[in-house]
């Protein structure tokens, strides 16, 4: 396909919010491609050349795009410069002064020109990057260098997220969301969206059912639900295993030999992050190839405790690691198996699981095995809830004995009970930032005052209003979340929200935040749970109790089905009482 089609595709995607119409255009688009530019577009369309757990960014900056297209008009660097600040778009400018009639780039070259200005590294990288960006300016027409424009600097913005794509390869392929299943199953295996559409396209459907876990290709963590008491999980699940409640980091290990990547819970590669973890990997695990999960925390090796999140956060840095692994050594907490020298775990039982587990990690001083007790008595389980309490730890996990490792999936499989939801109304929620108010007031020096915030629909692939929140933050927090939000605020409404409140700033859904609230309330202005005139819900009295959360993507905030589930929870506590 010539790029200038795709740009025509592009454009007839930003032109919509209606995501039946998203669907649909994708799934004409993708009919239109070969297997091989599915597999390139789908990483486009989120301004990506790669998965999102693989490090390959532009490093391309408003400046040294500018200074690229100067390069590509021959026009003043600085002329342009001043125009961009006017116009607000560089990708506008450039389609402005570039005009249109070249449309000869083929979509294969475009993408492997822009992993080449990706990849270039090294002594005067800078230089050769705007160079090599200038070539691809100066031979596309202008509605293509806007695009190329936007997806080097992420602000492509088509609103289009992963489940939107899932459906789009449905439709392509058969005409209907038939094969959303089949095909969301392979991508929580794999997390990479143009694999799955590569494979679908070129294999069929067969090695889409047939799709199998591999060592270096994140698999989407699998979730837990809630329930506020020891007698409500025995009764959903019955006999189960029971596990202590880490506060750390979610950490999947996939080792390769002497290779290894460790994986957040948002799916990030942290390996470069976690030296001790590598080499507790390459000691411990015994298999040539093996892919665990764990909880990771920072170990106090005077007082032979856990220390709290705030400080297991500090572990998470680029530079300067050597120094605070020293301080701050890391445990890990090893509590499921989900692949084993060419076996593929996760459609065995859990019980079967945990049990490979514990004869697959050698002993050592890096990775234990999280304690456990099995139990159909809520006695036992509370006992073990309150002692992980006492430990400092946040609650417990009960697991079904035997449940498969569904990847990606949030369900009664596993349950979890903390202490902030045993005989209260609510558990913290993660929440989305979809805008902001500026600051009025004793807040009006900081431009800032309170935060639009949202849950997540993955029916829908949108976020939805839930709280105005205004308190939690301290000073220096506000400033430094007005920083961070401008960098990504937008013109108007993001496409993939759905609110009915305006708040004076948008931002693209992007930073999630911990927050606590008194509880959850009906509302007429708040859109989740909200169906035609039904009321939907909000949080009353909420409060940020943990700034940025960094190890959550948007699409693992709280969703609407979480909210809708806590209310239901929290009036069987009140008829309780």
């Amino acid at each position: 396909m010539k790029f200038s089609e795709l740009a025509n595709y592009f454009e007839r995607l930003e032109a919509t919010t209606k995501r039946n119409e998203m669907v649909a255009l994708l799934a004409e688009l993708f009919k239109s491609l070969t297997p091989q530019e599915i597999e390139k577009v789908a990483y486009l369309c989120q301004e990506r050349l790669v998965p999102n757990y693989e490090k390959i960014e532009f490093g391309i900056s408003e400046k040294l795009l500018a200074k690229s297209l100067a390069k590509a008009l021959a026009r003043d660097e600085e002329e342009l410069w001043n125009l961009y600040k006017e116009v607000g778009d560089l990708g506008l400018l450039a389609q402005s002064y570039i005009g249109e009639g070249k449309d000869k780039l083929e979509v294969l070259e475009v993408y492997n020109r822009l992993m080449d200005i990706a990849t270039t590294v090294g002594k005067g990288s800078i230089e050769k990057k705007t160079d090599k960006l200038a070539e691809l300016l100066s031979l596309s027409s202008g509605k293509e260098a806007k695009y190329i424009s936007r997806i080097v600097l992420g602000r492509l913005r088509l609103g289009i997220g992963d489940p939107t794509i899932l459906d789009a390869f449905s439709y392509a392929y058969s005409g209907d969301k038939s094969l959303r299943p089949v095909i969301e199953r392979a991508y929580n295996l794999c997390s990479d969206l143009g694999l799955v559409g590569f494979t679908l396209f070129s294999k069929g459907l067969e090695a889409i059912r047939d799709f199998k876990v591999q060592v270096g290709k994140p698999i989407r963590m699998a979730l837990a639900e809630r329930l506020p008491s020891a007698e409500e999980i025995i009764s959903k699940i019955g006999k189960c295993s029971v596990e202590p409640k880490f506060d750390g980091f979610r950490c999947q290990i996939h080792k390769d030999g002497d290779r290894i990547k460790i994986f957040s819970r948002n799916l990030e590669d942290n390996t470069d992050m976690f030296p001790d973890l590598i080499e507790g990997a390459r000691k411990q695990i015994d298999a040539e190839s093996a892919i665990i999960e764990g909880e990771a925390l920072a170990f106090n090796e005077e007082a032979q405790e856990f220390f709290p999140f705030q400080v297991t956060v500090q572990r998470k840095r680029k530079y300067e690691i050597e120094t605070i692994m020293a301080d701050l050594p890391l445990k890990l907490f090893a509590f499921d198996l989900l692949y084993v020298d060419g076996e593929d775990y996760t459609p065995r039982p859990y019980i079967e699981r945990r049990e490979r587990l514990k004869n697959l990690i050698l002993p050592g001083n890096v990775i234990m095995i999280a304690d456990s007790i099995i139990t159909d008595n809520p006695k036992e389980l509370n006992l073990f809830f309150e002692n992980a309490i006492g430990s400092g730890l946040e609650g417990i996990v009960a697991k079904r004995l035997d449940a498969p490792y569904q990847a990606g999936a949030r369900n009664f499989n596993w349950i979890k009970l903390k202490r902030s939801y045993k005989g209260e109304l609510s558990d913290t929620v993660d929440l989305v930032i979809i805008g902001y108010y500026v600051g009025r007031g004793a807040r009006a020096k900081f431009g800032i005052g309170s935060l639009l915030a949202g849950v997540y629909d993955p029916d829908t692939d949108a976020f939805k209003t839930v709280a105005k929140i205004g308190s939690g933050l301290t000073e220096d927090e506000w400033v430094k979340m007005k920083g961070l939000l401008d960098e990504i605020k937008v013109n108007s409404k993001p496409s993939r929200v759905i609110s009915i409140l305006e708040p004076d700033v948008w931002v693209e859904p992007k930073y999630v935040v911990e927050v606590r609230a008194d509880e959850i309330t009906r509302s007429p202005v708040h859109t989740a749970g909200k169906d035609g005139e039904e009321l939907g819900y909000a949080l009353r009295f909420p409060r940020v109790e943990r700034f940025v959360r960094i190890d959550r993507r948007p699409e693992d905030a709280t969703t609407v089905q979480e909210i809708l589930e806590m209310y239901n929870m929290q009036r069987k506590i009140e008829v309780k009482e």
